[in-house]
């Protein structure tokens, strides 16, 4: 386990402190009372207004603290990892952001909050405190279970019950509001690796080729166990099981989804299952969307939830209206992408496409190579750089390939422009433009097509600021294209390439190109991927 912290013990307290010093907690402050009472609370307070206030065990973040300001929470009450906080802290919650409107506890369904929350409310009404308490119970993974899980929708909880509160509601009309909004959630969760609580020795319990559906979040194992697939077909399980739990009393009803990160999940990662989503019949029932963001997490989780809310007028007023925490993501109209109209481009093929068996033989052979090595110049690329010189390589080949028929074979010059064109459309990295300068500048040179390769080769070097030695594709590139100026065979300038390419396993440092950033002893014997795609290539290309 590699996790950024000192001690489990202490985790809390210092991320608590941590957050108050960053730009999301700068209206805020906490109790003195720590390590037993760790209260986060809005620096002022309208005690006019209903106190909102919640809590549970920490390491769901941004849930609770996140939450506190004006237009949600009043206060959090955190305690330890996964572990409800005493009932003295939520007591001291309660007394120090209370006034005559009363407070509203909003609390997970789990026996710890129930209880330690129940019997703080019981103590503060006993001093004389206005105090109610709503439950959150969203989950869904268990069908027709008695005590289903608080889970996401408590943020939506959060988010109703501190409109309410700013509209100077009563405390009874913002319980009810909020009591009724939690009838109308839904949640499920999926993940492909529960969570590690800061305990070294733990193991997940999935192998790697499983997922779970429907676990909760304390790390706690799923309803299902199910087989990994792709995000289509995970969302997919994932929205069906959800709108199955919906009564048909909703059949015509609108909703807002929620789409929670739990965890560790890449926003692009996040924001392709949306894409997902969007592709699911639930979608169609979707008016708005929450998110992607992470709301109620599971520490470091790889997995997301699923929340549903029946939509009303006054729920859909609560949920628009603006909030001050910044963990809150904001709400917007769930539909198509915006999309602009492409400005005209230049023509990728302006010239009349020809036909030499030849060229059309060493295009085929140079792409099945580059394809062939996809893999292993990626796993090489991995030991020094991002690891996809493989893939930038490979997918330039398949790009041309699939054009075939429109290039200018019979017309060297021709046909390096167009092979420029190609790569400025569709080929990504560094390499990708670097090829594109280096055939585009070599298509405008007036000398044969060999003098105008090394041509294109000087502009690629000028422009990409690496020369012969700086340990880069230039190393098998550069005495390759001198070797066919000079008028050797492809054999020749495949020698002239190895020798380059196996030259950069004995430089030091790279001083161009992803290697130049890594240091020196992790990139001693390992050639540059690449020159080494450049060698193979046109090894590839002389064997035939």
């Amino acid at each position: 386990m590699k996790r950024f912290f000192n001690t489990r013990e202490t985790v809390v307290t210092e991320a608590l402190d941590g957050f108050l010093r960053s730009s999301a907690g700068h209206h805020l402050c906490r109790l003195d009372g720590y390590p037993d009472t760790c209260v986060i609370m809005r620096r002022e307070i309208d005690r006019r207004e209903v106190s909102v206030i919640s809590g549970g065990g920490s390491g769901h973040e941004p849930a609770h603290a996140g939450f506190v300001g004006h237009g949600m929470l009043t206060a959090a009450v955190c305690g330890a990892l996964f572990a409800s906080p005493c009932v003295d802290a939520i007591l001291a919650a309660i007394l120090a952001t209370t006034g005559e409107a009363g407070c509203l506890l909003v609390v997970k369904n789990y026996t710890g909050d129930r209880l330690n929350f129940g019997l703080a409310a019981e103590r503060a009404r006993a001093l004389g405190k206005k105090v109610e308490m709503v439950t959150v119970g969203d989950d869904i993974a268990l069908p027709g279970s008695a005590t289903p899980r608080g889970v996401a929708g408590t943020v939506l909880a959060h988010k109703l019950a501190g409109y309410g509160a700013a509209q100077g509601w009563s405390l009874e009309h913002v319980t009810e509001f909020v009591r009724d909004g939690t009838k109308r959630m839904r949640t499920i969760g999926l993940a492909l690796e529960d969570c590690n609580p800061y305990e070294p020795a733990r193991a997940s319990r999935l192998a790697a080729d499983q997922a779970e559906l429907g676990l909760g979040i304390h790390g706690e194992p799923g309803a299902q166990r199910i087989a990994v697939a792709g995000a289509n077909d995970l969302m997919a399980l994932a929205a069906r099981t959800l709108e199955a739990s919906l009564p048909t009393t909703v059949r015509n009803t609108r909703f807002a989804l929620v789409l929670n990160n739990l965890g560790t999940v890449p926003e692009v990662e996040m924001a392709l299952l949306l894409e997902a989503f969007s592709q699911t019949p639930l979608a169609r029932r979707i008016s708005h969307v929450i998110g992607p963001a992470p709301l109620m997490t599971a520490l470091d989780m790889n997995g997301f939830s699923l929340t549903l809310i029946e939509l009303d007028e006054a729920i859909t007023t609560a949920l628009q209206a603006p909030a001050q925490p910044h963990a809150w993501p904001g709400i917007t109209t769930f539909g198509s992408p915006s999309v602009a109209p492409m400005p005209t481009m230049p023509d990728a093929f302006p010239f009349t496409p020809g036909h030499d068996p030849a060229v059309a033989s060493l295009l085929a052979r140079g792409a099945d190579v580059l394809v062939a090595n996809e893999a292993a110049l990626n796993e090489l690329d991995g030991k020094i750089g991002d690891g996809d010189a493989g893939s930038t390589f490979a997918s330039a080949a398949r790009d041309i390939t699939a054009v075939r028929d429109r290039l200018p074979m019979n017309d060297p010059h021709q046909l390096m422009t167009t092979i420029g064109n190609i790569l400025t459309q569709h080929a990504g990295g560094s390499s990708g433009v670097l090829f594109a300068i280096m055939f585009s500048a070599a298509g405008r040179s007036k000398q044969p097509w060999q003098q105008a390769l090394r041509e294109g080769l000087a502009h690629m070097m000028e422009c990409g600021g690496a020369k012969p030695g700086d340990r880069t594709m230039i190393d098998a590139l550069y005495p390759a294209l001198e070797a066919l100026a000079a008028g050797k065979d492809l054999k020749q300038a495949a020698l002239a390439a190895r020798r380059g390419a196996d030259a950069t396993t004995t430089m030091d440092s790279a001083r161009a190109g992803r290697a130049a950033y890594v240091p020196s002893e992790h990139v001693r014997n390992v050639p540059d991927p690449g020159a080494e795609a450049v060698a193979r290539l046109l090894e590839g290309l002389a064997a035939g």
